[in-house]
């Protein structure tokens, strides 16, 4: 497959690459014309995704990388040089173009629409903060994740089947998120709102991967956009905190209490159409946040493992068993579940053809340690439910560190072949990436059945 790239720039470095290429080694026709295949190929997908020529140029040259060595090195020699050209080589008199133009009109349209769309409870008598709060926690995510997928879909160019097929995945979750009696305290109610998300940010996938989820790769450039965009959300959430109090100080400084305006409008709206505008952020400038993430994994693992190890080592020392509690069990999973997420999105950012070094010992040690904690939160659980029974938390509860602790398990043993030279990187990614669906069906599940078999208590 071929592209028609009439960029002279563009072209220019398609050349330098391939100058590179038989320069440094002896490699002559078919091999040349087969990995400027490649890259050709990768820059018509990033493209198509909304990136400029030069942009997706610097993409796809890093992304060869895991084919061919030597191109792993002209994209490490060349990235800075071409991210200058990328950044200063535009005229400041040049306009935006009519696409660029029109993609900016619907974000923003959508951004308004998901910000709207959280206030029309309001109007059929659900009040934020008036003890409804149960109802917004349930349909948080289809207050917002609906028009991220429709942002996809127009982004992709879905076709009509797969589009049906996105609308009555988000119209089946409305329906279980409303459908049964949930009481105001109701634990299936709650773990309907802690399951849901999940489960949508799969359809979410979907619309973004171009409705291609079984395709070779592609899971993995999903997991590198979400964890892309949770970086994003956190700066947006970060300027809209300090708007908010900069707003509520200059009101009070005329005596104007504005805490409906920030409690009513600005906090709840803002989060929603921040989704959309990071969400469309992380599509413009991939390259750049490609650079950030990696960096913020290699920091937090070693900070994760010294928490984890502490914790270990305490609660050996003190004898003080873990407690069962809600809440508990919540941190605990959110915790495993981040540990989870460092290791796949290390796994997303990392060389495949690199040799083993410090920091893949270090994401050993940091599975290891969740590994332990897993093990004895399910024994915590487990004597919990032999002594009083089972409850919708503890079900949920169990499922979720057996999941977990089959992907930790076989996480680790994978890391420690990988570090002994029996199989390469490669094989744990495909692990991660296979075993992302569970997930969502575990998630499934809690939110299908548990009201069922629990009678919605």
């Amino acid at each position: 497959m071929t592209t028609s790239l009439d960029s002279a720039p563009l072209e220019e470095q398609i050349a330098q690459w391939r100058l590179y290429l038989r320069r440094r080694r002896a490699i002559h026709g078919p091999d040349v014309e087969e990995l400027e295949g490649h890259l050709r190929d990768q820059i018509a997908v990033l493209s198509q995704a909304g990136l400029t020529g030069d942009e997706a140029f610097l993409v796809a040259v890093k992304r060869m990388g895991s084919l061919d060595a030597l191109s792993r090195e002209f994209a490490r020699e060349h990235s800075e040089r071409l991210w200058k050209q990328l950044v200063l080589a535009p005229d400041a008199g040049d306009e935006p173009s009519k696409t660029t133009l029109t993609e900016t009109l619907a974000v923003l349209s959508l951004a308004v629409a998901a910000a709207l769309t959280i206030k029309l409870p309001a109007l059929f008598g659900f009040r934020l903060g008036g003890g409804d709060e149960p109802f917004y926690a349930r349909n948080g995510s289809l207050f917002v994740l609906p028009y991220l997928t429709a942002y996809f879909a127009w982004k992709r160019g879905l076709g009509v089947a797969t589009c049906a097929w996105l609308v009555l995945s988000f119209a089946a979750a409305a329906v279980f998120a409303n459908v049964f009696p949930f009481g105001p305290h109701s634990d299936t109610g709650a773990l309907t709102a802690l399951h849901l998300p999940i489960i949508l940010w799969l359809v979410v996938g979907i619309a973004y991967l171009g409705g291609r989820w079984f395709a070779s790769g592609r899971r993995m450039d999903f997991v590198r956009f979400s964890g892309e965009l949770f970086i994003y959300y956190a700066l947006i959430a970060f300027g809209g905190a300090v708007l908010t109090a900069l707003t509520m100080m200059m009101f009070k400084a005329i005596d104007i209490n504005a805490q409906w305006l920030a409690e009513g409008w600005l906090v709840p709206c803002g989060a929603m159409g921040a989704v959309i505008v990071g969400a469309w952020l992380v599509e413009a400038k991939q390259s750049v946040i490609e650079n950030m993430a990696p960096v913020l994994t290699r920091l937090f693992t070693p900070l994760f493992t010294v928490v984890l190890l502490a914790f270990l080592a305490t609660m050996v020392w003190t004898g003080s068993p873990i407690d069962v509690k809600r809440e508990v069990l919540i941190v605990f999973d959110l915790l495993l579940v981040l540990v989870v997420g460092l290791v796949l999105y290390a796994a997303s950012a990392r060389d495949p053809q690199a040799r083993p070094d410090f920091f893949d010992a270090l994401q050993l040690l940091l599975v290891v340690s969740a590994l332990v904690v897993d093990a004895m939160a399910l024994w915590a659980i487990a004597a919990r439910i032999s002594e009083f029974g089972f409850t919708p938390n503890r079900v949920a509860a169990l499922g979720e560190n057996l999941i977990l602790l089959v992907n930790l398990m076989w996480s680790a043993w994978l890391y420690a072949r990988f570090l002994r030279g029996r199989c390469s990187f490669a094989v744990l990614e495909q692990w991660q990436i296979a075993y992302l669906p569970v997930y969502p069906i575990w998630a499934t599940v809690v939110v299908v059945l548990f009201p069922l078999v629990f009678h919605y208590r």
